[in-house]
């Protein structure tokens, strides 16, 4: 019989599950996408692969909830950072800031490995829809902060930030890419009108 590490039985399998998802992650930012087996991530918790079908029956199931489990995880810090400043303009900072720190975690460097990743249409629709809801909070800031269009200004934002994290994981300063993100979106938002 295997050996609980937990005082109840349900205790013992969510570690378990959230061992096997923090396995997953590592993988996948570490690479390749087919680096990331049941097999291998077992290996990686110390549990044969039969042992990890009794939380995951399939890879693309796996992949599946590293999504769902990374998605609130990363909303939730934008959403803290957003909530201490009541101005529109702090917001918007803050969430570029959050957006860039996420750059370097694991976390975002196994989600963006999954863009190529073989998942069935239901999850690729699922992670549509995380990132709109991700989205949503520089929206509101940016209709706050009184932009004329938030939809094309946060999809534009949303570009310089892609092309930061780009320049972060290339070995650019965080520093400085922040200092030069924050200098052009401050200039693209201006007064807001």
């Amino acid at each position: 019989m295997p050996k609980i590490d937990a005082p109840t039985v349900a205790e013992h399998h969510r570690q378990r599950r959230s061992d096997l998802l923090a396995a997953a992650t590592q993988l996948l930012a570490a690479g390749p996408l087919d680096g990331v087996t049941l097999a291998a991530v077992g290996e990686a918790v110390g549990l044969s692969r039969s042992s990890v079908y009794q939380y995951f029956d399939s890879t693309p199931a796996l992949l599946a909830a590293v999504v769902e489990d990374a998605f609130p995880r990363a909303a939730g810090r934008i959403e803290r950072a957003m909530g201490t400043s009541a101005a529109p303009a702090e917001r918007i900072d803050a969430y570029v800031r959050v957006a860039l720190e996420l750059a370097t975690d694991p976390t975002h460097r196994s989600l963006e490995a999954l863009a190529d990743a073989p998942l069935p249409a239901e999850c690729r629709a699922r992670i549509r829809y995380l990132h709109e809801e991700q989205y949503a909070p520089l929206r509101a800031a940016l209709r706050d902060h009184g932009a004329a269009d938030p939809d094309l200004s946060a999809g534009l934002i949303l570009g310089i930030l892609q092309s930061a994290n780009r320049a972060i994981s290339g070995g650019a300063s965080s520093d400085r890419v922040l200092t030069e993100t924050l200098r052009l979106i401050h200039g693209g938002i201006g007064s807001g009108t």
